[in-house]
């Protein structure tokens, strides 16, 4: 939401799609996520931004390998900085999602905030499912604006160090109701 907040454009692009599918159902169903690719293009932006534990379970490598020019001779423990991984990784831009089959699942590089492989979260379903309908039905039923005396520029973007990421202030919003 965060994200969505200091990028206005982004935030009514997601709303006018999730409003136009919708319309006046009343509420957001688990069926309708898969007919939204711009909201999945905003779910996997923000989770690749802030991913809940931005350096991935350590893993080892099993024999000597090269990557990026740099020898890893074999039995080398490595971590993976989920948190950095592709082009531009510190600006919020979903479009980069948007027609593309990269999942969360571990399966794109692109995209790990669960992990990969063995050592994938067990909780990637449930969580991503409560994000997604929680997020589309607060994006689809209020309009947001920051308090009065807020501007988008003053969104605190820092996060408190740590094995998971969380924001170091909480944000807060008004919401409007439109429906």
């Amino acid at each position: 939401m965060t994200y969505l907040m200091k990028y206005p454009i982004a935030m009514r692009k997601v709303q006018e799609e999730l409003r136009q599918k919708v319309k006046d159902k009343g509420f957001v169903k688990e069926e309708d996520i898969q007919q939204l690719p711009y909201f999945k293009a905003v779910i996997k932006e923000a989770m690749r931004l802030q991913p809940a534990v931005p350096l991935l379970v350590p893993r080892e490598s099993i024999q000597k390998c090269s990557l990026g020019g740099y020898e890893i001779p074999a039995k080398t423990i490595i971590h993976v900085n989920a948190w950095a991984i592709g082009e531009n990784p510190d600006e919020f831009k979903p479009e980069r999602f948007v027609g593309k089959s990269v999942d969360v699942k571990g399966s794109n590089f692109e995209l790990i905030p669960f992990g990969a492989g063995r050592r994938i979260c067990p909780g990637i379903h449930i969580g991503l499912a409560t994000v997604e309908i929680a997020l589309a039905n607060l994006l689809y039923a209020f309009d947001w604006e920051m308090p009065a005396e807020m501007k988008s520029e003053d969104l605190d973007m820092d996060v408190l160090p740590g094995l998971t990421m969380h924001k170091k202030n909480a944000l807060c919003l008004v919401a409007i109701n439109r429906v």
